[in-house]
């Protein structure tokens, strides 16, 4: 059975009982504590492990202890659990610690999955047909799902079944939380020598690309059995992806302050600086004014980035210049750049990549020094390669001159 498959084959009722015998290191206050005989609970952990194929539990005569192995996907399995709990109580089912367990003990995976697959594929068909189940089924577990919840999730109308708002909080919650049980069967396998689970990086524009160049090369020539994806776009769809679970970490410049659900760790400082071509008419002036500037079209980042802002910082006042391209890639920026005399607004790394062709203007930018960095969610925790991922980052950026 592959990795997905194993995955998809565990039931929460299995993690339930997993994490309450690890927790009491005992099958008979774990089959007391969720209300089952001591034999089902024995059945349900042996079928988990064969699933898995390791051991994860120690029995002996003084009661049943984790193994390492098992204590790797405890962890993982308290995560979830802790998680699902929040995300009752954030789309509001209860406001009571004890009714969220309540209710997060009546979900199950079918339930969660229903969900996420609706959300996913936008339409009650197409979701049934990814997952391979019936129309019907699907309309049947949503049902089941809204009644645990004791809250509507989803519109019902001619067209078919819609996730209401609440209902994409709590699946993308939901989502969350079921891939903390992912990871910790990846790091079971890794550390029995198996193939480490793939890394899904975000490289944020101008400045991410960049350093991550930097550090995958020599990165996977230690981890050649690492699957490490590389995904761009605009920071505002990186920041929903990484909130989403699509992405693990983004790598690119930081805000400087992260949203609550955030944390950022910063790399290397970058300055902004005005580039030009070579031959730029601006380029070999002193005493540059900002009429000067303002009398040049410019490319602008796209809404929501830092460039962006620094951009709308420095003509705030009456000079105003045309700024008929906003733009995420640095190709792009790059192309038009050497051929025209637009101006824009790059950051040291970039500056530094491309000093075969374009200069720095000699004019000072107002406000704070951007940084080369990380950003994660701020409940994260790392697998191994992820943290060594990490520790890479950190070892480029540190070896990095400042402008």
């Amino acid at each position: 059975m592959d990795f997905d498959a194993v995955v998809a084959a565990i039931s929460f009722q299995q993690l339930r009982l997993f994490e309450s015998v690890g927790r009491l290191e005992s099958v008979r206050r774990g089959s007391e504590e969720c209300n089952l005989s001591q034999p089902a609970v024995t059945q349900a952990l042996s079928k988990l492990e064969h699933l898995i194929g390791f051991t994860l539990l120690e029995r002996r005569a003084s009661g049943s202890y984790l193994t390492e192995i098992g204590s790797l996907l405890h962890v993982r399995t308290q995560r979830m659990f802790a998680q699902l709990e929040a995300a009752v109580l954030a789309v509001g089912a209860t406001a009571q610690h004890e009714q969220a367990i309540a209710v997060v003990h009546r979900l199950s995976r079918s339930q969660a999955r229903t969900l996420i697959a609706i959300i996913e594929h936008g339409a009650l068909a197409d979701a049934a047909a990814a997952l391979g189940l019936t129309d019907a089924s699907l309309q049947r577990s949503s049902r089941d799902l809204e009644g645990n919840i004791g809250r509507p999730l989803f519109y019902r109308s001619a067209v078919g079944l819609t996730v209401r708002p609440e209902g994409v909080l709590f699946g993308n919650r939901l989502k969350l939380a079921m891939q903390e049980v992912e990871l910790g069967i990846s790091e079971i396998k890794a550390s029995a020598g198996g193939k480490q689970r793939h890394l899904v990086i975000g490289a944020l524009p101008f400045g991410g690309v960049l350093l991550l160049s930097d550090v995958l090369n020599d990165f996977l020539a230690r981890h050649p059995e690492a699957e490490i994806r590389v995904v761009s776009d605009s920071t505002p769809e990186m920041i929903r992806r990484l909130r989403a679970g699509d992405v693990d970490l983004l790598l690119g410049i930081v805000q400087d302050e992260a949203a609550d659900d955030l944390r950022n760790e910063r790399l290397s400082a970058t300055p902004f600086c005005i580039a030009a071509r070579k031959d730029h008419p601006l380029a070999g002036q002193r005493n540059i004014q900002l009429a000067d500037l303002a009398a040049y079209d410019w490319i602008v980042g796209t809404e929501g980035s830092t460039r962006r802002s620094c951009f709308k910082s420095l003509f705030k006042g009456p000079h105003c210049p045309k700024a008929s391209l906003a733009t995420s890639s640095l190709t792009i920026v790059r192309n038009l750049l050497t051929v025209s005399n637009r101006l824009t607004i790059i950051t040291s790394f970039e500056l530094a990549s491309e000093s075969d062709q374009l200069v720095a203007l000699p004019y000072a930018l107002d406000g704070g020094c951007p940084f080369i960095g990380v950003t994660m969610r701020a409940d994260w925790l790392p697998t191994r390669l992820q943290n060594e991922f990490l520790r890479a980052l950190v070892a480029a950026s540190a070896g990095r001159v400042d402008f």
